[in-house]
């Protein structure tokens, strides 16, 4: 027992290890694996073919959609300069001295809307970069400022969020996209409050201490930075959840640095706004300003429409057949939804500009190869979880983490959290831990009378607190998009995506204990 038990430590310190030196998810998971199965004692080709592999196909099997149609999307609103309009309107609504607000509100919009998390990253910081300079902020809020538009609120806590995150908990407690709309609001403005409050509260003791926009030497002259060499990085992210780029951001020394000394040499014109993390360019404009929002706002009509009063009027008699696997609706009806409005969003940008047709083709080609490797890679990580979760030793980790008292609630958040802090992924460490626990904490929530709404909501805003430790692939890739270092930026990231989330949830957790819900 005690030797599986250090296998599966020593596992999760190589998967680490590996991901931050650079090796993809899809390669140090089953790396890792063999690790744990070899100090069980189990079978490695059997766990890989019967365990590991079925538990990767199963994730794939159900949230590919999401991620190709997210991926689409996004590539689809950058072709047509849908993404960069709705920047610049919303600017000119807040005013360009607000740039961080702008930049948080613009991103979170976009994420809402649907866009896939790290399609949202490449696309607003050249956006992001220009708010900045014209406000003279330092550039090294630049990435918390979109991390907190991107990897928090609008991903696990607004209800009908159609992120894969917030999808998932209802996998397993049969619950919808819009489980507890009063928490998750409550929740949002917490996490949207504290970490604007910190970003604004950075900016003013930077500017005190007398740093500009050009004050750290991190970008060349005129606010370049690494976007094309994160580019080539981006095949190391993963929606929230994807592998470490080959080198370290900590050292300065990345592939952001060579493009800068290589810009330098060269004198190049700045990068252009437009651009995002697959070369693909605004080839279109919209005919009105407000035209690029009618798309965001079907995504959310859609999938609101169908989660609260189209599904529950239809007859789903027919899932219980064999054929379709006995499935319940309450388990399918949030990604559905999602999917449904994903899918009526790239139609009506595609009605929108029909008579551009030809440009659009490569917003769908980019956005299917975009779609592929982050959802392969969080499926590894999930492939892995199955492997350790099928160990002798594992059986004595869960136990012991339903013995830490508390009651379901408690062990959801506690679990979740460990997890996606270990795998630098909150979809991914969601998974696994409710993969492991699902079915047990469904039935002790029930038994214990708390809400399954309530456990999807606290499970999921979990999920999006330590998963963006510095190991994080998405925290990697977001500094190598914005030509940062951990040393530079991770304060500002780490505080709005890791201790105001955390501490949201630990708050409600007390609060939810006092009222009687928990």
């Amino acid at each position: 027992m005690l030797l599986g038990i250090i296998g599966i430590i020593l596992s999760l310190v190589l998967l680490i290890t590996l991901a931050y030196r650079g090796m993809p998810v899809i390669i140090a998971a089953p790396i890792a694996s063999v690790v744990a199965l070899v100090f069980s004692g189990a079978p490695i080709l059997a766990s890989y073919t019967e365990i590991f592999m079925p538990a990767m196909a199963g994730y794939v099997g159900s949230y590919f959609p999401i991620f190709l149609l997210g991926a689409i999307f996004g590539l689809l609103m950058t072709v047509t300069g849908y993404a960069e309009s709705i920047a610049r309107t919303v600017t000119g609504w807040i005013g360009a001295r607000n740039a961080i607000l702008a930049t948080v509100i613009t991103s979170a919009l976009m994420t809402y809307g649907g866009i896939s998390l790290f399609v949202v990253a490449f696309v607003m910081f050249p956006l992001a970069r220009e708010l900045f300079r014209v406000a003279d902020i330092p550039k090294r809020l630049i990435p918390g400022t979109i991390a907190l538009g991107i990897f928090t609120f609008t991903m696990t806590a607004l209800p009908g969020t159609p992120q894969v995150q917030n999808l998932i908990p209802g996998q397993f407690f049969g619950t919808g996209a819009y489980a507890a709309p009063i928490l998750g609001i409550i929740a949002a403005v917490m996490i949207f409050g504290g970490g604007w409050a910190w970003l604004e509260y950075r900016r003013r003791s930077l500017q005190a201490k007398g740093e500009h926009f050009e004050g750290l030497g991190a970008t060349t002259a005129d606010g370049r930075s690494g976007i094309h060499a994160a580019a080539r990085a981006a095949s190391h992210s993963a929606s929230h959840s994807a592998s470490r780029p080959a080198s370290r951001p900590g050292t300065g020394r990345g592939p952001g640095a060579a493009l800068r000394e290589q810009e330098r040499a060269e004198d190049r014109p700045a990068v252009e706004a437009e651009d995002n993390a697959h070369g693909v360019q605004a080839m279109l404009a919209p005919r009105h300003p407000l035209l690029p929002f009618i798309p965001l706002l079907t995504v959310f009509a859609v999938t609101f429409a169908c989660t609260l009063l189209i599904f529950p009027n239809l007859e789903w008699g027919y899932l219980a057949e064999e054929k379709f696997g006995g499935v319940d609706m309450d388990r399918r009806s949030g990604i559905w939804a999602v999917i449904l409005g994903l899918l009526v969003a790239i139609l009506v940008i595609v009605a929108f500009n029909i008579r551009e047709f030809a440009a659009l083709r490569k917003g769908f080609a980019e956005g299917v190869k975009g779609s592929m490797l982050p959802i392969f890679s969080v499926g590894s990580e999930v492939g892995y979880g199955a492997v350790v979760a099928s160990v002798a030793a594992f059986a004595f980790i869960r136990d012991s983490v339903f013995n830490i008292g508390g009651g379901a609630l408690v062990t959801s958040v506690v679990s979740t959290s460990v997890t996606a802090a270990i795998t630098g992924s909150s979809s991914g460490g969601m998974t696994i831990a409710l993969n492991a626990f699902g079915e047990e904490l469904r039935n002790l929530a029930v038994e214990q009378g708390v809400s399954l709404e309530i456990m999807h909501k606290m499970t999921a805003l979990a999920a999006g607190g330590l998963d963006t430790l510095p190991h994080s692939g998405a925290v990697v890739t977001l500094l190598i998009v914005c030509g940062m270092t951990h040393r530079q930026s991770y304060k500002d990231i780490g505080m709005v995506t890791l201790v105001v989330p955390a501490l949201t949830v630990a708050i409600l957790l007390g609060a939810l204990f006092l009222l009687g819900l928990a």
